[in-house]
């Protein structure tokens, strides 16, 4: 028995390692590596793949929109698979359910999942291989799903400013191409743009500062929200998130349409920035380093009602 309790806690470790290391990492940045927030109609279907983003777009993690079952698109998650992947991950959710089932079962009738052990051991044993199941098949659908994905021409392409054109139905990408469209056209020209850009630096600086203020003349009130309790979390934790010299390295558009009288803009953004989270009282870092620069892309959402100011309104993080 003892021999069987201590051959479980090794491979246990193990399992718990891999599983450690095959979990993506926390980000500290604004919006703290999550989606978060509403994209009107849309905010339950994925933004077309763009060469910046050619990876599809995570789903919603955080929203104030509810999930009234938007149609599916071709090649694009639908209501239902988007709502289990913000609960479970997007991955194994039946297999995971069937896998504990069985394992109950088994114990409920003695059997257990290792057989030979009972009591605390059987447990250990159900536990153990639910979690390496699970380990296995995440990071084999992992791999075929990278496999699976589609090149996009162009992508990796430097950002370039002058490759911006003129305002055309449907929009233009930042690095030049079309946008998929999906309600009424809406125009997208250099002055939006700008725009988008620079509030990608203003808000980044604005949430370093822990400037709640003038994040609520950048973002929609429910992004504010979202951003107050990554902060109130932080101070929590005795850190505060130190965001420096963001820059642009790629953008293009992923979507551009209008309901009603608010027009909405999805671009993707690869961009490079100075991320640490430091220690309230010392100014230790604890994380992140100062002098090298991190790279993200992510998918941001941009309304404006009656013709007025763009409104950060989400953040999406790639797949």
């Amino acid at each position: 028995m003892t021999k069987g309790l201590s051959f479980i806690a090794r491979v246990a470790a193990l399992a718990a390692l891999g599983i450690a290391l095959a979990a993506p990492a926390t980000e500290a940045r604004v919006g703290g590596g999550r989606s978060s927030g509403s994209r009107g109609g849309q905010t339950w279907s994925a933004p077309p793949s763009t060469a910046t983003a050619p990876r599809t777009a995570q789903p919603m993690q955080r929203t104030e929109t509810p999930n009234l079952g938007a149609q599916q698109r071709p090649g694009m998650p639908g209501a239902a698979t988007a709502g289990q992947a913000g609960r479970f991950g997007g991955f194994g959710t039946g297999l995971m359910a069937g896998l504990l089932g069985a394992g109950l079962l088994g114990m409920l009738f003695g059997g257990g999942l290792f057989g030979g052990l009972s009591g605390l051991a059987s447990l250990f044993g159900l536990l153990l291989q639910v979690a390496l199941i699970a380990g296995l098949v995440w990071l084999a659908l992992r791999f075929f799903r990278r496999r699976s994905e589609p090149a996009m021409a162009g992508a990796g392409a430097p950002y370039q400013r002058s490759a911006l054109g003129g305002a055309v139905p449907g929009g233009v990408g930042m690095g030049g191409g079309s946008a998929r469209v999906a309600g009424a056209p809406v125009q997208i020209g250099p002055a939006d743009y700008e725009a988008f850009e620079r509030a990608l630096h203003d808000i980044q600086g604005a949430y370093s500062r822990e400037d709640m203020q003038a994040l609520t003349y950048m973002a929609t009130p429910e992004m504010v929200r979202y951003f107050g309790a990554d902060l109130e979390e932080n101070r929590s934790q005795g850190l505060r998130n130190d965001l420096r010299d963001p820059k642009l390295l790629q953008g293009d558009l992923a979507q551009a349409w209008r309901e009603g009288t608010t027009e909405y803009a999805t671009v993707a953004m690869r961009f490079s920035l100075l991320d640490t989270m430091v220690d309230r009282q010392t100014g230790r870092i604890v994380s992140g380093d100062p002098r090298v620069p991190q790279e993200a892309t992510e998918l941001w959402t941009f309304r404006r009602d009656n013709g007025g100011k763009w409104l950060l309104s989400a953040i999406q993080q790639t797949a």
